[in-house]
């Protein structure tokens, strides 16, 4: 199973420790990606003109990928601007504020929705289903922003994408490539997914109120003016739209039915992931529109291209610092061989996968040090942002630690699910948390920088758990 190493993997690996160490000193990582791109393209095609297109190719190829949630997030936004402007979304979570009163209330309120919700339909919709409901909410009772971006995303993308319960898509790839039934994975991650959800929460939501009452809380916006996405617009009181008090009492009954009907729906049909999110945009697509035409009636037409506009600015605001890292984070997986052809030696399986197998391939084969691996072989294959590209690796090694050590292979599988998945399916990797970042109005690098600490402390206890549990 051992894959021979390259430069291209060294290089690859290289960058990779320079870009972490300098998020976590909270500098600015473009250019760095942008050079680590050139030079893998150089030793790949060998040629200059190669290595300075696929620079500008990589760029093609990570918007391409990030489109879906660029356009959900603009078209929530554009939404929201109308709904704020016509005093619909006031009047809207105004019986909210009768249940969620504190910004403790706010925090734990809005992840344990997110982390159900997602359970169904997987973050993204979820996202965009509570962010434009609870998110004005928790910041009128003082939850900042990035708190409430934490939530979302430790909750939503963190526990309920790494256990996946419902739809199962996780747990299935890992089960298949261990050789395990989907149930004994999934029995075996329950006890890890909670002791990983509960250290990282409790520990992201005591950082907060520490560095709150400090004075040295970082509200990460994207925008010096705003708290927030759905705030962040700078609405002037003479930009209001005049809206009767019935119908806009009568709207805000009807927007959250529509976007419950679109849960409806989903349940229904059986729709996930980007269809579900599909389902979400064009509702909000829809309800701009209606709300705009009776709001401005005969400007309709052209207020609706305008607050189309405003939520693409914004939208494309967020991703396009993000859209150049992604692109070096995307060569470690299938992007390198679209972009540069197959020059990995021919057992390759994407450099960062190689990664994960040489390390797998170079420790000590004992129960600790499995459990260990497993956790580093996760986190690895999650710098993809993705998540789910390396879990089926991640099983795979697991099967192989099992039978040498004649250690629990359900435990070790699902240890390695919960490493990748917090890691690359939106927690730490600033492209895959966008979806929660964005809709709040926070910048995804920070977000991840608050989530450093909390997410890297979860995984060092819920690993040593998982050595008791073998």
């Amino acid at each position: 199973m051992g894959i021979q190493l390259t430069a291209i993997h060294y290089v690859y690996l290289a960058f990779i420790v320079f870009i972490l160490a300098l998020l976590i000193k909270r500098r600015d990582t473009t250019m760095i990606c942008v050079a680590g791109i050139f030079l893998l393209g150089l030793l790949a095609t060998e040629t200059l003109s190669g290595s300075v297109s696929g620079v500008f190719n990589s760029f093609i190829y990570a918007t391409k990928e990030l489109m879906g949630t660029i356009m959900i997030i603009s078209i929530i936004v554009a939404m929201s601007r109308v709904l704020i402007i016509t005093g619909i979304n006031e009047t809207m979570v105004a019986p909210l504020t009768r249940f969620i009163r504190t910004p403790t209330v706010a925090f734990w309120g809005i992840g344990l929705i997110m982390m159900v919700t997602s359970f169904f339909f997987w973050p993204s919709p979820a996202v965009a289903l509570i962010g434009a409901v609870l998110l004005p909410v928790a910041l009128r009772v003082g939850l900042p922003a990035l708190g409430a971006a934490v939530a979302m995303n430790l909750f939503g993308h963190g526990i309920a994408l790494s256990g996946d319960y419902i739809i199962q898509g996780a747990p299935k790839l890992t089960a298949d490539a261990a050789g395990l039934p989907v149930s004994e994975v999934m029995a075996a991650s329950v006890p890890l997914v909670i002791v990983m959800g509960l250290v990282t929460t409790v520990t992201a939501f005591w950082m907060m109120r520490r560095d709150m009452k400090r004075g040295t809380w970082r509200d990460g916006l994207v925008t010096e003016n705003s708290a927030t996405a759905l705030l962040s617009l700078n609405i002037r009181i003479e930009e209001r739209a005049v809206i009767s008090p019935g119908t806009r009492k009568t709207l805000a009954v009807l927007i959250p039915l529509l976007f419950l009907a679109d849960v409806v729906a989903m349940f229904w049909l059986n729709l996930q992931g980007g269809d579900a999110t599909a389902l979400v945009g064009g509702t909000a697509v829809l309800i701009l529109i209606a709300v705009t035409l009776l709001a401005h009636r005969n400007r309709g037409l052209e207020q609706v291209t305008s607050y189309m506009i405003d939520g693409f600015v914004f939208g494309f605001k967020v991703f396009g610092p993000v859209i150049p890292i992604a692109a070096f984070f995307y060569l470690g997986d299938a992007a390198f061989t679209d972009l540069f052809g197959k020059v990995l030696p021919e057992a390759s399986h994407g450099i960062v996968n190689d990664l994960g197998v040489a390390l797998a391939n170079s420790v000590p084969l004992n129960g600790a040090v499995g459990a260990v691996t497993l956790t580093v072989t996760g986190a690895i294959t999650g710098l993809d942002g993705s998540g789910f590209s390396g879990i089926s690796l991640a099983g795979s090694i697991a099967q192989l630690f099992a039978v040498a050590t004649q250690s629990g292979a359900a435990t070790l599988t699902a240890l390695g699910q919960i490493a990748a998945i917090w890691v690359g399916g939106g927690t730490l990797i600033p492209w895959a948390l966008i979806p929660a970042a964005a809709i709040c109005g926070v910048s995804p690098f920070e977000l991840a920088r608050r989530n450093l600490k909390p997410v890297l402390i979860g995984l060092g206890v819920t690993t040593v758990v998982a050595m008791f549990l073998l």
